[in-house]
């Protein structure tokens, strides 16, 4: 059981002079969900190398026993250090492909032609593809293989209007996650803002916020299984 992890590469939150990334949780507690379910994980990124971390992520009211146990874990910091470049994946050497979230997808991966070209190949070969939080963002600009865009008519969820505007960031994100993926023609439905909330149609697989990280793994070890 092979997946690939896609963080972002971005790290600047619009044009606020702070720093954005992915966020520890949504990498931290999927990595160890299918690492302990002994999945081979392969960590890559548009520019490859280190991926910025949302330092607010970093926060001591941030923590959970995933993000503690990341901290105390030397290897996974080093794999972390060293993700692949993205342009040198290919989709058929993994049975998945997994993104975390945080703020920094917004700006690198809706219009990354390498990241569309592979989770397009992923769509094709029928193996599952998995978004949390903001992370489905990565998914607009994908199409199935009759050209429609990947999410039309698809369940879907993530990041949505209102947990973007209790953070504050509404005016600062690109464009809102929840409003992309309906005029995607996505069928978005979400739950109670900060709690654990997926969809699963078919292959895809996406979690609404941090709190859904754990949900979505387990979903996607699940389809693995299937």
């Amino acid at each position: 059981m092979k997946i690939l992890i896609v963080l972002t590469s971005h790290d600047q939150l619009g044009a606020t002079g702070e720093k954005t990334g992915f966020w520890l949780e949504e990498f931290a507690a999927p990595y160890y969900i299918l690492k302990d379910a002994a999945a081979s994980l392969t960590l890559a990124s548009p520019k490859g190398g280190q991926p910025p971390l949302d330092p607010k992520s970093d926060l001591p009211e941030s923590q959970t026993e995933a993000t503690k146990r990341f901290r105390a874990d030397t290897s996974a910091q080093m794999e972390l250090a060293n993700t692949t470049k993205l342009a040198d994946v290919s989709a058929n050497d993994f049975d998945a492909i997994f993104f975390p979230g945080g703020h920094g997808p917004m700006w690198d991966l809706p219009d990354n032609p390498t990241s569309i070209a592979l989770v397009e190949e992923f769509v094709k070969a029928n193996k599952p593809v998995a978004a949390v939080c903001h992370a489905p963002v990565a998914l607009i600009n994908v199409r199935d293989s009759n050209g429609e865009f990947l999410v039309k008519g698809k369940n879907v969820t993530g990041f949505s209007n209102d947990e973007e505007k209790a953070v504050g960031l509404t005016d600062v994100v690109p464009f809102l996650l929840e409003d992309a993926l309906k005029e995607r023609g996505g069928l978005f439905s979400k739950g109670a803002d900060w709690t654990p909330y997926i969809q699963v149609d078919g292959k895809l697989i996406t979690g609404q916020n941090p709190a859904s990280s754990e949900t979505v793994a387990e979903a996607l070890l699940k389809l693995l299984a299937a």
